[in-house]
């Protein structure tokens, strides 16, 4: 773009907004987040269920670690696994079970190989979203997110106590994402699109089938 056509643009927009050249964006308008939705609890859980299904998901819900870890192993069925370095994993049992189960990566082309080459993904949650039954994945040590993206089968597991009312209260809790990780992807279902044809297809951009074991 020419210089003059460029400043005859930005003219018009400074023009729109009543300001003087040179003059620097005010003061962004004050704001307060407000939480809507059930409080912590068996309602809020509901909800996340009951959203979370209502997009294709799988939600199986569990009183313990241990159960949680059961659950995980009768859904992926003796196929290969892909398991990230978390408590929550860890508590569950995962990186015990017989088989081909992968963590514990030295490089990051170990874990890319190993995330394109196994059939499911076991992850922890962040954060859980109840009013768009979305799952809230903050990437960090011992957290890639390609364990939740390249697998065709992603299995999440999702202690009651990070399941919030929605987006606002996050933001409460996480003001500044940038400070503490690289990336935080919002899951909400698996993966579609109706690019082509408007016909809906599944799995072709992150794994087509998801699962969220909720530990209460």
């Amino acid at each position: 773009m020419r210089e003059g056509a460029r400043e005859r643009i930005l003219g018009r927009v400074r023009t729109a907004l009543g300001r003087m050249p040179g003059e620097g964006a005010p003061e962004p308008p004050a704001y307060e987040l407000v939480v809507r939705g059930p409080g912590p609890g068996p309602e809020r859980v509901r909800l996340f269920v009951e959203r979370f299904e209502a997009l294709a998901g799988k939600a199986h819900m569990v009183g313990s670690a241990a159960e949680a870890g059961a659950k995980a192993r009768e859904i992926v069925a003796g196929r290969s696994v892909v398991a990230v370095e978390h408590e929550v994993v860890r508590a569950a049992g995962v990186m015990e079970w017989d088989g081909d189960v992968r963590h514990g990566f030295a490089t990051g082309e170990e874990l890319r190989r190993a995330c394109a080459e196994c059939a499911v993904g076991i992850t922890s949650t962040s954060y859980a979203l109840a009013d768009t039954g979305t799952l809230v994945a903050m990437a960090g040590p011992g957290e890639p997110r390609l364990a939740s993206l390249l697998p065709p089968v992603h299995i999440a597991l999702v202690p009651e106590a990070v399941i919030l009312a929605g987006i606002e209260e996050l933001l409460l809790r996480v003001p500044e994402p940038d400070e503490g990780t690289s990336s935080m992807v919002f899951i909400t279902g698996p993966s579609r699109t109706a690019d082509i044809e408007q016909i809906l297809v599944r799995g072709v951009h992150g794994p087509g089938e998801i699962h969220a074991i909720v530990i209460v």
